[in-house]
Protein backbone atom coordinates (compact mmCIF):
# COMPACT_ATOMS: atom_id res chain seq x y z
CA UNK A 1 0.00 0.00 0.00
CA UNK A 2 1.60 3.37 -1.31
CA UNK A 3 0.40 6.06 1.68
CA UNK A 4 -0.73 9.10 -0.05
CA UNK A 5 2.15 12.27 0.12
CA UNK A 6 1.58 16.40 0.38
CA UNK A 7 4.18 19.01 -1.18
CA UNK A 8 4.78 19.21 2.88
CA UNK A 9 6.51 16.24 2.67
CA UNK A 10 8.85 16.74 0.07
CA UNK A 11 12.23 18.35 1.70
CA UNK A 12 13.59 22.35 1.15
CA UNK A 13 10.57 23.56 -0.59
CA UNK A 14 9.54 26.48 2.18
CA UNK A 15 7.94 29.54 1.62
CA UNK A 16 8.29 28.45 -2.31
CA UNK A 17 5.46 25.98 -1.31
CA UNK A 18 2.94 28.80 -1.60
CA UNK A 19 4.69 30.04 -5.04
CA UNK A 20 4.47 26.35 -6.86
CA UNK A 21 0.55 25.87 -5.29
CA UNK A 22 -0.50 29.15 -7.18
CA UNK A 23 0.68 27.57 -9.76
CA UNK A 24 -1.13 24.51 -10.27
CA UNK A 25 1.44 22.66 -8.98
CA UNK A 26 -0.23 20.81 -5.36
CA UNK A 27 1.10 17.38 -5.41
CA UNK A 28 4.20 15.79 -5.18
CA UNK A 29 3.57 14.17 -8.62
CA UNK A 30 3.12 16.68 -10.69
CA UNK A 31 6.24 19.01 -9.17
CA UNK A 32 7.94 15.60 -9.72
CA UNK A 33 7.06 15.46 -13.03
CA UNK A 34 7.73 19.20 -13.86
CA UNK A 35 10.55 20.72 -16.30
CA UNK A 36 13.57 22.19 -14.39
CA UNK A 37 12.83 25.12 -17.50
CA UNK A 38 9.14 25.25 -16.64
CA UNK A 39 9.88 26.20 -12.64
CA UNK A 40 12.54 28.81 -13.68
CA UNK A 41 9.67 31.14 -14.74
CA UNK A 42 8.13 30.99 -11.38
CA UNK A 43 8.84 33.71 -8.56
CA UNK A 44 12.29 33.40 -6.42
CA UNK A 45 12.52 29.64 -8.13
CA UNK A 46 16.03 29.71 -9.99
CA UNK A 47 17.67 27.32 -11.85
CA UNK A 48 19.45 25.37 -8.83
CA UNK A 49 16.73 25.15 -6.54
CA UNK A 50 14.26 23.82 -9.61
CA UNK A 51 16.37 21.19 -9.95
CA UNK A 52 16.67 20.57 -6.32
CA UNK A 53 12.73 20.31 -5.80
CA UNK A 54 12.46 18.11 -8.57
CA UNK A 55 15.30 15.65 -7.69
CA UNK A 56 13.66 15.72 -4.30
CA UNK A 57 9.94 15.15 -5.14
CA UNK A 58 10.82 11.68 -7.30
CA UNK A 59 13.21 10.33 -4.28
CA UNK A 60 10.24 10.72 -2.28
CA UNK A 61 8.25 8.90 -4.71
CA UNK A 62 10.67 6.37 -5.16
CA UNK A 63 11.16 5.45 -1.63
CA UNK A 64 7.89 3.47 -0.65
CA UNK A 65 8.29 1.73 -4.27
CA UNK A 66 11.89 0.67 -2.61
CA UNK A 67 9.85 -0.67 0.61
CA UNK A 68 7.49 -2.50 -1.40
CA UNK A 69 10.61 -4.16 -3.51
CA UNK A 70 12.26 -4.93 -0.65
CA UNK A 71 8.90 -6.95 1.45
CA UNK A 72 7.81 -8.59 -1.76
CA UNK A 73 8.89 -11.73 -2.19
CA UNK A 74 7.74 -12.59 -5.62
CA UNK A 75 9.95 -9.47 -7.18
CA UNK A 76 13.65 -11.21 -7.56
CA UNK A 77 16.39 -9.14 -6.36
CA UNK A 78 18.78 -7.88 -9.79
CA UNK A 79 21.49 -10.55 -10.51
CA UNK A 80 25.14 -9.23 -9.07
CA UNK A 81 28.23 -9.39 -11.09
CA UNK A 82 29.34 -12.29 -9.50
CA UNK A 83 26.46 -14.72 -9.71
CA UNK A 84 26.79 -13.29 -13.62
CA UNK A 85 30.19 -14.08 -13.94
CA UNK A 86 29.38 -17.73 -12.10
CA UNK A 87 26.45 -18.27 -14.81
CA UNK A 88 29.00 -17.69 -17.93
CA UNK A 89 31.72 -19.77 -16.86
CA UNK A 90 28.63 -22.67 -15.81
CA UNK A 91 27.52 -22.01 -19.64
CA UNK A 92 30.53 -21.93 -21.20
CA UNK A 93 31.60 -25.05 -19.17
CA UNK A 94 28.06 -26.94 -20.43
CA UNK A 95 29.21 -26.16 -23.93
CA UNK A 96 32.85 -27.57 -23.91
CA UNK A 97 31.34 -30.62 -22.32
CA UNK A 98 28.68 -31.13 -25.29
CA UNK A 99 31.44 -30.46 -27.27
CA UNK A 100 33.98 -32.91 -25.81
CA UNK A 101 30.80 -35.32 -25.92
CA UNK A 102 30.49 -34.66 -29.60
CA UNK A 103 34.47 -35.14 -30.34
CA UNK A 104 36.19 -37.55 -27.85
CA UNK A 105 37.46 -40.30 -29.82
CA UNK A 106 37.69 -38.92 -33.61
CA UNK A 107 40.98 -38.72 -35.10
CA UNK A 108 41.73 -34.70 -35.74
CA UNK A 109 41.83 -33.91 -39.29
CA UNK A 110 44.61 -31.75 -41.41
CA UNK A 111 43.47 -28.20 -41.08
CA UNK A 112 41.68 -28.74 -37.70
CA UNK A 113 41.97 -25.15 -35.84
CA UNK A 114 42.83 -27.11 -31.94
CA UNK A 115 43.83 -26.04 -28.75
CA UNK A 116 46.81 -28.65 -27.35
CA UNK A 117 47.43 -28.42 -23.89
CA UNK A 118 51.24 -29.91 -22.55
CA UNK A 119 53.64 -30.28 -19.64
CA UNK A 120 57.34 -29.99 -21.38
CA UNK A 121 60.38 -30.92 -19.52
CA UNK A 122 63.94 -30.79 -20.79
CA UNK A 123 66.23 -34.21 -20.40
CA UNK A 124 67.60 -33.50 -16.85
CA UNK A 125 63.86 -33.21 -15.97
CA UNK A 126 63.25 -29.54 -15.49
CA UNK A 127 59.44 -28.41 -16.72
CA UNK A 128 59.61 -25.36 -18.74
CA UNK A 129 56.07 -25.08 -20.53
CA UNK A 130 52.76 -25.96 -18.96
CA UNK A 131 49.26 -24.77 -20.37
CA UNK A 132 47.56 -24.43 -16.92
CA UNK A 133 47.70 -21.67 -13.74
CA UNK A 134 46.95 -24.98 -11.58
CA UNK A 135 50.02 -27.33 -13.39
CA UNK A 136 52.56 -24.09 -12.81
CA UNK A 137 51.87 -23.86 -9.25
CA UNK A 138 52.44 -27.59 -8.95
CA UNK A 139 55.49 -27.52 -10.87
CA UNK A 140 56.63 -24.21 -8.87
CA UNK A 141 56.84 -22.05 -12.02
CA UNK A 142 53.84 -19.53 -11.10
CA UNK A 143 54.15 -16.04 -11.38
CA UNK A 144 51.29 -13.65 -11.32
CA UNK A 145 52.75 -11.23 -14.59
CA UNK A 146 53.11 -14.17 -16.57
CA UNK A 147 49.79 -15.19 -15.93
CA UNK A 148 48.05 -12.04 -16.80
CA UNK A 149 49.93 -12.53 -19.96
CA UNK A 150 47.86 -15.67 -21.08
CA UNK A 151 51.52 -17.63 -20.62
CA UNK A 152 49.59 -20.26 -18.89
CA UNK A 153 46.88 -21.57 -21.52
CA UNK A 154 46.85 -24.27 -24.64
CA UNK A 155 48.65 -23.64 -27.45
CA UNK A 156 47.01 -22.41 -30.60
CA UNK A 157 47.57 -24.81 -33.47
CA UNK A 158 46.33 -25.68 -37.11
CA UNK A 159 46.80 -29.71 -37.30
CA UNK A 160 49.54 -30.13 -40.16
CA UNK A 161 50.67 -26.57 -40.20
CA UNK A 162 54.53 -25.59 -39.93
CA UNK A 163 54.96 -22.78 -37.35
CA UNK A 164 52.82 -22.82 -34.85
CA UNK A 165 54.98 -25.52 -32.81
CA UNK A 166 58.02 -27.09 -33.22
CA UNK A 167 58.05 -30.45 -35.91
CA UNK A 168 58.19 -33.06 -33.60
CA UNK A 169 55.59 -32.22 -31.77
CA UNK A 170 53.75 -31.02 -35.44
CA UNK A 171 54.09 -34.61 -36.66
CA UNK A 172 53.12 -36.57 -33.51
CA UNK A 173 49.45 -34.78 -33.07
CA UNK A 174 48.34 -35.23 -36.20
CA UNK A 175 48.08 -38.88 -35.26
CA UNK A 176 46.50 -38.39 -32.54
CA UNK A 177 42.51 -38.08 -30.99
CA UNK A 178 40.30 -35.46 -29.48
CA UNK A 179 41.40 -35.48 -25.75
CA UNK A 180 43.53 -38.72 -26.25
CA UNK A 181 46.46 -38.21 -23.68
CA UNK A 182 49.97 -39.27 -25.05
CA UNK A 183 53.42 -38.81 -23.82
CA UNK A 184 56.70 -38.46 -26.40
CA UNK A 185 60.10 -37.79 -26.21
CA UNK A 186 61.08 -35.33 -29.28
CA UNK A 187 64.98 -35.32 -30.09
CA UNK A 188 66.82 -32.29 -30.80
CA UNK A 189 66.87 -32.31 -34.56
CA UNK A 190 62.71 -32.23 -34.48
CA UNK A 191 62.47 -30.21 -31.20
CA UNK A 192 64.85 -27.27 -30.72
CA UNK A 193 67.66 -27.99 -33.07
CA UNK A 194 71.48 -29.10 -32.58
CA UNK A 195 73.88 -26.88 -30.88
CA UNK A 196 75.47 -25.19 -33.87
CA UNK A 197 79.49 -23.94 -33.07
CA UNK A 198 78.95 -20.97 -35.91
CA UNK A 199 76.22 -19.62 -33.82
CA UNK A 200 79.01 -19.09 -30.95
CA UNK A 201 80.06 -15.47 -31.71
CA UNK A 202 83.01 -13.80 -29.99
CA UNK A 203 83.43 -9.62 -30.21
CA UNK A 204 85.60 -7.60 -28.60
CA UNK A 205 84.79 -5.72 -25.53
CA UNK A 206 85.36 -1.92 -27.64
CA UNK A 207 83.17 -3.49 -30.45
CA UNK A 208 80.58 -4.74 -28.28
CA UNK A 209 80.06 -1.82 -26.48
CA UNK A 210 79.41 0.48 -30.03
CA UNK A 211 77.35 -2.69 -31.32
CA UNK A 212 75.38 -1.62 -27.81
CA UNK A 213 74.61 1.65 -27.43
CA UNK A 214 77.80 2.14 -25.10
CA UNK A 215 76.59 -0.16 -22.59
CA UNK A 216 79.26 -3.20 -21.38
CA UNK A 217 78.06 -6.39 -21.31
CA UNK A 218 76.40 -8.29 -18.80
CA UNK A 219 76.80 -12.08 -17.95
CA UNK A 220 73.33 -14.00 -19.08
CA UNK A 221 71.73 -10.32 -20.40
CA UNK A 222 70.07 -10.78 -23.75
CA UNK A 223 71.56 -9.33 -26.63
CA UNK A 224 70.49 -8.48 -30.84
CA UNK A 225 72.67 -8.25 -33.15
CA UNK A 226 72.40 -6.22 -36.60
CA UNK A 227 70.64 -9.24 -38.40
CA UNK A 228 67.71 -9.25 -35.72
CA UNK A 229 69.46 -12.58 -33.94
CA UNK A 230 68.47 -12.73 -30.23
CA UNK A 231 71.87 -14.07 -28.00
CA UNK A 232 72.39 -14.83 -24.84
CA UNK A 233 76.30 -13.51 -22.97
CA UNK A 234 77.49 -16.47 -21.99
CA UNK A 235 80.86 -16.09 -21.07
CA UNK A 236 83.79 -12.47 -20.92
CA UNK A 237 87.11 -13.48 -21.08
CA UNK A 238 90.32 -12.31 -21.99
CA UNK A 239 88.27 -8.96 -23.40
CA UNK A 240 86.27 -10.62 -25.60
CA UNK A 241 82.69 -11.49 -25.58
CA UNK A 242 81.41 -14.74 -25.97
CA UNK A 243 77.15 -14.56 -27.18
CA UNK A 244 74.96 -17.70 -27.97
CA UNK A 245 72.72 -17.74 -30.32
CA UNK A 246 71.63 -20.98 -30.02
CA UNK A 247 68.29 -21.58 -28.66
CA UNK A 248 68.88 -22.32 -24.93
CA UNK A 249 67.12 -25.86 -25.54
CA UNK A 250 69.43 -26.39 -28.22
CA UNK A 251 70.56 -29.89 -28.37
CA UNK A 252 68.19 -31.61 -25.88
CA UNK A 253 65.33 -33.88 -26.37
CA UNK A 254 62.25 -32.90 -24.46
CA UNK A 255 59.78 -34.82 -22.99
CA UNK A 256 55.95 -34.35 -23.76
CA UNK A 257 52.80 -34.93 -21.62
CA UNK A 258 49.83 -34.07 -24.35
CA UNK A 259 46.64 -33.44 -24.68
CA UNK A 260 44.41 -31.79 -27.62
CA UNK A 261 41.34 -30.05 -25.20
CA UNK A 262 39.52 -28.59 -27.57
CA UNK A 263 38.13 -27.28 -31.68
CA UNK A 264 37.85 -23.97 -32.57
CA UNK A 265 35.35 -23.72 -35.12
CA UNK A 266 33.28 -20.53 -35.01
CA UNK A 267 34.85 -17.78 -37.76
CA UNK A 268 35.34 -14.70 -34.68
CA UNK A 269 36.74 -17.25 -32.46
CA UNK A 270 39.64 -18.15 -34.78
CA UNK A 271 40.43 -14.38 -35.35
CA UNK A 272 40.56 -14.39 -31.79
CA UNK A 273 43.63 -17.06 -31.59
CA UNK A 274 44.83 -15.18 -34.11
CA UNK A 275 45.44 -12.20 -32.13
CA UNK A 276 46.33 -14.02 -29.39
CA UNK A 277 49.17 -16.29 -30.89
CA UNK A 278 50.63 -12.26 -31.51
CA UNK A 279 50.27 -11.33 -27.61
CA UNK A 280 47.41 -9.59 -27.20
CA UNK A 281 46.01 -10.83 -24.16
CA UNK A 282 42.50 -12.99 -24.70
CA UNK A 283 40.25 -10.07 -22.67
CA UNK A 284 41.71 -7.08 -25.01
CA UNK A 285 41.11 -9.78 -28.45
CA UNK A 286 37.92 -9.80 -27.93
CA UNK A 287 37.60 -6.03 -28.24
CA UNK A 288 38.64 -5.76 -31.85
CA UNK A 289 35.53 -5.77 -34.04
CA UNK A 290 35.46 -7.99 -37.12
CA UNK A 291 33.49 -7.74 -40.07
CA UNK A 292 33.66 -10.04 -43.36
CA UNK A 293 32.55 -8.11 -46.56
CA UNK A 294 30.85 -10.14 -49.46
CA UNK A 295 34.37 -9.93 -51.97
CA UNK A 296 36.28 -11.95 -49.09
CA UNK A 297 37.81 -8.30 -47.47
CA UNK A 298 37.72 -8.65 -43.69
CA UNK A 299 37.95 -5.32 -41.78
CA UNK A 300 39.27 -4.98 -38.45
CA UNK A 301 38.83 -2.16 -36.02
CA UNK A 302 41.70 -1.83 -33.21
CA UNK A 303 39.99 -1.24 -29.92
CA UNK A 304 40.97 2.58 -28.58
CA UNK A 305 43.06 1.35 -25.81
CA UNK A 306 45.46 0.29 -28.63
CA UNK A 307 45.25 3.20 -30.98
CA UNK A 308 48.41 4.54 -29.99
CA UNK A 309 50.54 1.77 -29.66
CA UNK A 310 53.28 1.09 -32.87
CA UNK A 311 50.79 -2.33 -34.27
CA UNK A 312 53.28 -2.48 -37.63
CA UNK A 313 54.33 -5.30 -37.19
CA UNK A 314 51.24 -7.25 -35.14
CA UNK A 315 48.58 -5.87 -37.82
CA UNK A 316 51.38 -7.40 -40.91
CA UNK A 317 51.82 -10.46 -39.26
CA UNK A 318 48.05 -11.06 -38.24
CA UNK A 319 47.22 -9.70 -42.21
CA UNK A 320 49.38 -12.43 -43.82
CA UNK A 321 48.37 -16.13 -41.10
CA UNK A 322 44.70 -14.66 -41.89
CA UNK A 323 45.30 -14.81 -45.61
CA UNK A 324 47.70 -18.42 -45.31
CA UNK A 325 45.31 -20.50 -43.01
CA UNK A 326 41.80 -19.13 -43.88
CA UNK A 327 42.61 -18.39 -47.36
CA UNK A 328 39.69 -19.62 -48.44
CA UNK A 329 37.53 -16.97 -46.69
CA UNK A 330 39.63 -14.21 -46.04
CA UNK A 331 41.93 -12.08 -49.63
CA UNK A 332 42.25 -8.35 -48.56
CA UNK A 333 42.77 -7.59 -44.39
CA UNK A 334 41.51 -3.87 -44.02
CA UNK A 335 42.75 -2.73 -40.25
CA UNK A 336 40.02 0.57 -39.26
CA UNK A 337 41.60 3.06 -36.64
CA UNK A 338 38.91 5.98 -35.27
CA UNK A 339 40.17 8.91 -33.62
CA UNK A 340 37.02 10.45 -32.34
CA UNK A 341 36.77 13.81 -32.46
CA UNK A 342 38.11 15.84 -28.64
CA UNK A 343 35.96 18.71 -27.37
CA UNK A 344 37.34 21.62 -27.52
CA UNK A 345 38.84 23.14 -24.67
CA UNK A 346 36.72 26.31 -23.17
CA UNK A 347 37.44 29.73 -24.17
CA UNK A 348 38.66 32.60 -21.82
CA UNK A 349 35.33 33.98 -22.50
CA UNK A 350 33.37 30.38 -21.73
CA UNK A 351 35.38 29.92 -18.95
CA UNK A 352 34.75 32.82 -17.04
CA UNK A 353 31.13 32.65 -17.60
CA UNK A 354 31.33 28.78 -16.19
CA UNK A 355 32.79 30.50 -13.15
CA UNK A 356 29.98 33.46 -12.42
CA UNK A 357 27.24 30.30 -13.22
CA UNK A 358 28.94 28.28 -10.82
CA UNK A 359 29.02 31.17 -7.76
CA UNK A 360 25.62 31.86 -8.57
CA UNK A 361 24.58 28.14 -7.99
CA UNK A 362 26.67 28.14 -4.67
CA UNK A 363 24.90 31.28 -3.75
CA UNK A 364 21.10 30.07 -4.31
CA UNK A 365 21.51 26.89 -2.78
CA UNK A 366 22.95 28.82 0.42
CA UNK A 367 19.76 30.80 0.22
CA UNK A 368 17.59 28.14 -0.01
CA UNK A 369 19.36 26.54 2.86
CA UNK A 370 19.03 29.39 4.91
CA UNK A 371 15.04 29.50 3.92
CA UNK A 372 14.23 25.86 4.99
CA UNK A 373 15.45 26.63 8.33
Amino acid sequence: MVLSMSLEDVKGLGKKKDVLIEAGIDSVEKLANSSVEDLTQLKGIGKATAEKFVSNAKELLNEPKKATKESDDAVPDQPSEDVEKAKKEEEEAKKLEEKKTKLEGKKVEEGDFVLLKMTARTQKGKIFRVSSEEDAKKAGMYEEEKAQQGYYTPEFVIIGKPGFINEGLTETIKDMNYFQKKSVKIPPTKAFGKREPQKIERIGIAKFRKLNDGKNPEYGSDFTNKKGQRGVITNILQGKVIIDYNHPLAGQSIDYNLEIVDKIESFNEKIDYFLISKGIPKETASEFIVNLLKDKTLEITVPKMLLFQNLTYLKFGLAMDLQTHMGDEIEDVKFIEVYEKMPAPPTASESVMQKIEEYNKEQEQDSEEKESK
